[in-house]
């Protein structure tokens, strides 16, 4: 759950935010009334699940052994029912639907199955994600078109990650997962097959013929990778789109519009400033604590999301379940300011803090940069205004604008205007967000933050099934970012989408981070129906 979650192939159902040039025409949205065309921020780097693509489910080349519904509930796909438990909680039992094909006409098998688990949990491939499956012990095949998982300890979550897309191996198992030609040419069970994909343009499915869902009436759809918003927003007014993914104020500029229909989606998306702890200033508890403290969440969500989202104070949203409430809190400038008097962060005659120096001009200056992924208005606006109430507070923040390639290497000493979330379970996000043994894991645990006792909680959430249990540790989580922030949360983002009013059906789920490509109105789009 990151920012991007990783330039490499590793996990690639992140969509890249920056650098992706705005795409040709792909021609007319929707003009024999059976496609679609829709702009999207980015690409993703492979469409291999070995590597991370569709891990949550919604990709409409794949399908996993389960899916999950617009409520986010659970239901069959490849599996006929939900998984038998074993009462210890150590073995999940599925079984295979019946007739199933991949798009090139074999057979799904059972050792379709067990290849792809195997294969993402092999150390030599390149999937981040892999901590997500750690409770894994054991998958193998049964009698009875039945494939077996033995757990190494009680996973309560464990069936959401059976939504992660299944593979052939007559096809993925001949080739390196990093590297094979299926990471660009992916063959699945789902509703549509990729007929072509032009690098940073566009991307066309069609439908396939041997979906084992019923035959779509959307034929085909393209995702055109148009990284400007703005430009999305006009192509979409031109007709050249049928519907685009924009940020709130875009998207506020079509309210009314004849023939176009908002969708709004709530999510766990969140932004976020990552503090490193390797760095002198974020790396302070009192910078931290104080910048936890000075930040206007409530004016960034009325000024910046046009009121399309929620204050942060963590991780989760308050509209969740496992919400800690009384970790909500109001800014407090004034006890920002006191933080870091009695942590000794003197005022310098420029209102910037210092530390450590016999005389102020010589000490340590309460500043450091903080990057955010160029082109992406929302996070430079989150940027600025963080800068903003920082400042007033005493602590110097330079907002800087930069590729992913530039972030990336300097993610361990500098800021990062980040996004994260994920969908599910509250082990789905805290744990690669938080968990010391994933500090600097790629876009795992960007801040890489260590904190014993939140490390505790999180092995206990991860392996208890009493709700209880799990709900003390997830508390004692949330009330330790308050204490030991390693993150500025700052909102909780609801996604925002503008689709020509000619198909029903449509609908939104609770989104993750990643949005865009596989999450919106289109999760379902095998099941549009033309507008009567």
């Amino acid at each position: 759950m990151t920012t991007r979650r990783i330039r490499s192939a590793a996990v690639a159902t992140a969509l890249v935010t920056a650098g992706v040039a705005a795409c040709a025409a792909p021609g007319s949205g929707g003009s024999d009334g059976t496609s679609v065309v829709i702009g999207v921020a980015a690409e993703p780097d492979t469409l291999s699940p070995l590597l991370g693509y569709g891990k949550d489910g919604n990709s409409k080349i794949f399908d996993g052994l389960l899916a999950r519904d617009a409520q986010l509930k659970l239901k069959p796909a490849l599996a006929t029912t939900l998984p038998q438990v074993t009462a210890d909680g150590l073995t999940y039992t599925y079984t295979l639907r019946d007739g199933v094909k991949f798009s090139d006409g074999k057979p799904l098998t059972t050792d379709d199955v067990v290849f792809t688990y195997r294969t993402v949990l092999d150390k030599k491939t390149n999937n981040t994600s892999r901590s997500e499956l750690d409770a894994v012990k054991d998958v193998r095949a049964s009698g009875g078109n039945r494939v077996v998982f033995t757990l190494k300890y009680p996973y309560a979550p464990f069936a959401g990650r059976t939504v992660l897309p299944i593979v052939p191996e007559h096809i993925a198992g001949k080739q390196d997962p990093n590297t094979g030609s299926f990471n660009t040419e992916p063959v699945g069970t789902g509703p549509y097959v990729l007929s072509a994909w032009s690098k940073g343009e566009k991307l066309t499915f069609k439908a396939n013929p041997h979906y084992w869902g019923g035959e779509p009436k959307v034929k085909t759809f393209t995702m055109a990778v148009i990284a400007d918003d703005s430009v999305r927003a006009t192509r979409l007014r031109s007709g050249d789109l049928d519907g685009a993914v924009l940020p709130p104020q875009l998207a506020a500029t079509f309210k009314g519009e004849n023939g176009k229909k908002t969708y709004r989606a709530k999510s766990y998306d969140f932004r976020a400033v990552t503090l490193p702890t390797e760095n002198k200033v974020t790396g302070d508890r009192a910078i931290r604590r104080a910048l936890d403290s000075a930040v206007d969440r409530e004016a960034m969500v009325a000024k910046i999301l046009d009121g399309a989202g929620r204050p942060a104070y963590g991780p989760l949203p308050m509209d969740d379940p496992w919400f800690a409430k009384s970790v909500e809190r109001p800014r407090d400038l004034a006890g920002a300011r006191r933080i870091l008097d009695e942590a000794g962060w003197r005022t310098g005659k420029d209102g910037i803090r210092v530390k450590d120096g016999i005389r102020v001009k010589d000490g340590r200056r309460a500043s450091f940069t903080l990057l955010y992924p160029s082109g992406d208005k929302v996070r430079q606006d989150h940027a600025l205004a963080y800068a903003s109430d920082a400042k007033k507070a005493g602590i110097d923040v330079t907002v800087e604008s930069a590729t992913w390639e530039v972030i990336e290497p300097r993610m361990k000493d500098d800021a990062v205007l980040a996004g994260f979330g994920s969908a599910g379970d509250p082990d789905f996000g805290l744990y690669t967000l938080l968990h010391s043994s994933l500090a600097g894991d790629g876009f795992n645990n960007m801040a890489r933050y260590s904190d014993p006792a939140v490390d505790k909680a999180l092995d206990t959430g991860r392996r208890s099934r009493d709700r209880t249990v799990r709900e003390n540790a997830y508390d004692t989580v949330q009330h330790a970012l308050v204490e030991n922030p390693g993150y500025t949360f700052l909102t909780h983002i609801d996604h925002l989408y503008v689709l020509a009013d000619r198909w029903q059906g449509l609908t939104t789920q609770l989104e993750p981070h990643e949005h865009g490509f596989a999450s919106g109105p289109w999760w379902n789009i095998q099941d549009w129906q033309p507008a009567k």
